[in-house]
Order: C-alpha cells, then sequence, then structure tokens
C-alpha cells in the first residue's frame, strides 16, 4: 500500500458509530467498514441490530439518552474491544411532538429535546476525549451539525406540505458545532481531533414538492444522499486529516454559498 492510500486506511482501528442503524449511520457504518475498521454500531433498535451478521461489525444495544451511564459504557467497551480510536455521533433523538409550530412549542418539550440530543452529544463528546486522554488515544470524534445549525430556515419550501424545519433543531445544532470546537481546543494538545459535518438536505422520500423546490435552489440541482456523506466522514477519521480539528465541513451541495 503506497503511503497515500495507507494515510486513507482505517486498519487497525476501532470506530464506534452512535446511532448506526440510521438512515446515515448505517451507510457510515459500511464505509468505515470498507475502509478496514473494526466497527461498533451503537443504536437502540435492538431487533435491527441483532440482523447485523457480517466480518468486524458488531452491534451493541445502546440508549443515547441514558447520559448518566456513558462512562460505564465506555469502560464497557474497552473491556471488550480493546482502545477506540475513532467515535461518531449520528444519532437523532426527538420527542413524539418533535416538528411542532415555533408558538406551540412546550417548555416540557423543548427541554427534552435539548436535553436528548444536545446535552446527550455535547456530553458524550466529553466523556468520549475523557476516555481517549486516559488511555493515550489519538482519537478522532466526529459529530453531526446541519445547515441549520449555521443558517436560517427558507420556509418557502415547506409550502402546501406537512413538512416544517423545527426550531429546536436549529438551536441544538447550532450548540453542537460551537461545543465541538470548545472541546477540540480542549483537547487538541492530546492529539484528540474533535470535527463536526453539517449535511444539507438528505433524500428520504419527502413530499415531491419539498423535494423540487429544495433542488431548484441548490446550486447542484440534486439533494443529497447518505452516500455524500461516508466520504468525508472516512477522511476525518482517517489521518489523511491529522492536521485539522475543530472544523465544521459542510456538505451541502452549495445550499449555504448562495
Amino acid at each position: 500500500m503506497n503511503e497515500h492510500k495507507k494515510r486513507f486506511s482505517l486498519d487497525g482501528k476501532t470506530a464506534v458509530v452512535s446511532g448506526g442503524l440510521g438512515l446515515i449511520g448505517k451507510k457510515i457504518s459500511t464505509a468505515l467498514l470498507q475502509a478496514s475498521a473494526k466497527v461498533l454500531i451503537l443504536d437502540i433498535n435492538e431487533n435491527k441490530g441483532k440482523k447485523i451478521k457480517r466480518e468486524n461489525i458488531e452491534f451493541i444495544k445502546f440508549d443515547l439518552t441514558k447520559i448518566e451511564k456513558y462512562p460505564s459504557k465506555l469502560k464497557e467497551l474497552h473491556s471488550k474491544y480493546g482502545p477506540i480510536h475513532i467515535w461518531i455521533n449520528t444519532a437523532y433523538p426527538r420527542t413524539n411532538d418533535w416538528g411542532e409550530k415555533l408558538e406551540k412549542i412546550k417548555v416540557k418539550s423543548w427541554k427534552k429535546n435539548v436535553d436528548i440530543h444536545l446535552n446527550s452529544y455535547c456530553l458524550l463528546t466529553r466523556d468520549v476525549a475523557e476516555y481517549m486522554k486516559k488511555n493515550k488515544v489519538k482519537g478522532s470524534i466526529i459529530n453531526f451539525g446541519s445547515i441549520y445549525g449555521i443558517i436560517g430556515p427558507d420556509f418557502s419550501i415547506y409550502d402546501k406540505t406537512d413538512m416544517t424545519m423545527p426550531a429546536a433543531y436549529s438551536a441544538i445544532k447550532g450548540g453542537i458545532i460551537s461545543f465541538s470546537r470548545y472541546v477540540a481546543t480542549y483537547y487538541a494538545e492530546y492529539k484528540i481531533r474533535i470535527n463536526v459535518i453539517s449535511p444539507g438536505g438528505i433524500f428520504d422520500n419527502q413530499d415531491e414538492s419539498f423535494v423540487k423546490k429544495y433542488e431548484e435552489k441548490t446550486p447542484m440541482k440534486r439533494m443529497g444522499t447518505p452516500d455524500d456523506i461516508t466520504g468525508p466522514v472516512v477522511f476525518l477519521a482517517s489521518d489523511s486529516s491529522s492536521y485539522i480539528t475543530g472544523h465544521n465541513l459542510i456538505v451541502d451541495g452549495g445550499w449555504t454559498i448562495l
């Protein structure tokens, strides 16, 4: 293997994908596996997880909302699988009333969503970084933000659909991006890199009207796909990005440049 290919290889590394059974998480898990990593999928969906039967990829039941259990879970993973070199937070926890209009959001719902999504990402990032620091792992942590963590929404693309851009989503993703910069600085001296990937709209069989409007406003004239996200993840997970930390990599077909 030549030096350039070697820097992209994840051979000998263990990668954890939190939310690894989701739309994007599944593709990321496969991409990491193809880059020669040992992949641990953490997700709450045990029924789907049990169906995974591939070499060098394993499922572990994990509830991201149980914040107080992070240290014990990390200890358990290390004991069973050895050092964890890559940790990717892709999970998308939310309440059943997710998507209510701003003026209708209940205080209890807002607090709950911030707790299970923003607080979980932030505290899990801290605990994983502390784990890497303690075990002298020069690791890579990748959090998932969103274009709506850096710009405001265009509500016109949701006209005549049942869709919207939840207000809490904007606050949460913006918080994740800012906190990731903070911890990237905090742990940089330990050679622990923390970055963010902020996707634009990902096609998931949405309303045709929404898709058409979204694509018309995107310079590349299409929505993203989960496959569009995997290359950036492997890059940030690998030694090819060894001098990159605190970065928010926007993958949006040009949406945010207009």
